[in-house]
This record gives structure tokens, sequence and C-alpha cells, in this order.
């Protein structure tokens, strides 16, 4: 399944939805039509595990097409928010996990050109998260190097703590988009939470795709475009810690919780590896995608 977050009024609540199509079907509505119950917020939903999947999946295949009245709504009508607007705890970020990044990293930031031999974790608040179209903010009182990363994202289903790499990915809810948004000057003594955690630095979505219907997360195009241009295009085939190592690393000392977020790392192409390097300013717009997810677009603007 398709699952977004989305709002149907201006001053209304994010609700729990799932794509059909061009509608979006508000699955607590259309269960309860069923005399059953599902939850109407995505991080409610993810704690069920997968029996809320597995009854969301029968009702949407039952009513296809046929959906009863007040369950479903053209998407152009509703607006699609973070698919979860507000994490409950810091996002994980990986940095340096793709072998071409590391080599342009090593060229203009502070970072070995070794390849590293254990992921490199970081963190990025839950403020940090917006939804499509929503303004990235670029306050030029704090930097002048406001760069861009495309990543796949990882959504836990399940509580993993200590887990192996061959049963990670059983822990996996689904996957979606994340730009990791990151201000290279304000990175310091080697701590990149400032650098990446700022309002508006976790562009996220639009959707969840679920597990089930990713069966390959390391054979994903994913892509970046500035004004247009593309800056970034590669394969999550190319990570150098695949999802599994991941899971398996934070696992051993962090307890993974449902609906916790890994941002996966990011190919080549940023603006920093650029020569001369580039950097993204008010009035500029950034599109990115990953197969089979969708896409995001967001302006960037000055506060």
């Amino acid at each position: 399944m398709r699952l977004i977050t989305y709002r149907s009024e201006v001053a209304g609540a994010g609700r729990l939805g799932a794509i059909a199509g061009d509608y979006v079907v508000d699955l607590a509505k259309l269960a309860r039509h069923c005399g059953s119950e599902l939850p109407d917020n995505m991080l409610d939903f993810i704690d069920l595990g997968p029996v809320a999947v597995t009854a969301a999946t029968a009702l949407m295949q039952e009513y296809e097409g046929n959906w009863p009245v007040g369950c479903a709504q053209p998407l152009v009508n509703v607006k699609v928010l973070a698919p979860i607007p507000r994490p409950r705890k810091n996002i994980f970020g990986i940095g340096l996990n793709y072998v071409e990044h590391v080599a342009e990293s090593s060229r203009t930031l502070d970072t070995s050109k070794e390849l590293p031999t254990e992921p490199v974790i970081f963190s990025k608040p839950p403020t940090s998260v917006i939804g499509p179209d929503e303004a990235i903010e670029h306050n030029g009182a704090i930097t002048q190097q406001l760069d861009w990363e495309v990543e796949l994202a990882v959504i836990m289903g399940s509580r993993a703590k200590r887990v192996s790499e061959a049963q990670a990915l059983n822990y996996v809810f689904g996957y979606s988009l994340m730009i990791d948004m990151s201000a290279r000057d304000c990175r310091r003594a080697g701590q990149w939470i400032y650098s990446k955690g700022q309002d508006t630095y976790a562009p996220f979505g639009p959707c969840i795709v679920t597990a089930d219907e990713i069966p390959d997360p390391h054979n994903l195009n994913l892509s970046l475009r500035v004004n247009g241009v593309t800056k970034q295009s590669s394969n999550t085939r190319h990570m150098l810690f695949k999802i599994p190592t991941l899971i398996a690393d934070i696992s051993k000392g962090i307890t993974l919780e449902p609906g916790d977020i890994i941002a996966t790392g990011t190919p080549e192409g940023v603006g920093a590896g650029r020569s001369p390097q580039e950097w993204v300013w008010p009035g500029d717009v950034i599109d990115a995608d990953v197969e089979y997810i969708g896409s995001l677009r967001h302006p960037v603007v000055a506060v």
C-alpha cells in the first residue's frame, strides 16, 4: 500500500489515507463503515504491526472502485503532509554511505578519503520535518552554504534491539523519500546535528510504501534536481552499508521502535562536491525522486 497523511480542511488534523489511483481513501472511515476499526493516524497504524496492513489491504481490495460515501475523495482536493508529520524521536541519518560521495566529500569537506569501516550516524530532530511543497528555509544569517542530499528513508515497523542482519528487514514497515538539507558551514568540531537538523531541513514524503511492495530496496533509482537541472542520479545498490547492516548496527546500542526513521545516505552530486561548489539560495526549487515511491518539490525561501 501507499500510505499518506493528509488534510482535507485548512484547519483540520492530519489523517491516515491510502492511495487508490487518483483518490485517497480514509482507512479509519472505511473500517468504521464495515463495523471494524483502524487508526486515523500513521504512527498508531504502524504500532499495530502487520495486522493493520493485512486488514487495510483486505478492505481496499473489497471496495476498490466502489468506495462508500464519505470514505474517499480526489487527491487533488486534499493537502498531503509529511507521512509522519511529527516523528516521536530524532531521525537517524547515515553519512558517507555511497562510495563516490565519500570521495567527493573528502575533496571539499573535513572528511576522510578512506571508506568508513562502520556506519557514520548522526540525527535530525523532529522539528526538521516538512511535507510536500513546503518551503525550505534559508537563513542567511546562519548559512551561506545550503546543500542538498536525496535519500531513501526506511520506516521501522516493530521494536528492534540487537537484531541480526539476516532478520533486520523483517522489522521494516516501509520506505519513503527524504531530502537531507545540510548547512555545510554550520558543522561544529565534526558534529553535524546543527548543520543538518535545522528547521525544514528534512523534507519527507510524499508517502510511505509498505515493505511488501518493495521486495528489493537496494535497487531503486534516486535523483535530485535544482531548478530543473539534474544534480544527483544514482541507485540504492551503490550503498556502502546496506539497510540490514544499518538496522543491525544501530540496534546494537540503540533500540529502534515503530515509526523510527533511518535516512540511508546520499549518492554523489552534492553541491559541496562540485567544482566550483554550488549552493541553493532563496528562489531556487529542489525536486527529488525515489523510484516506486514518488517525488518531492520544495521552494527555498529567505527567513
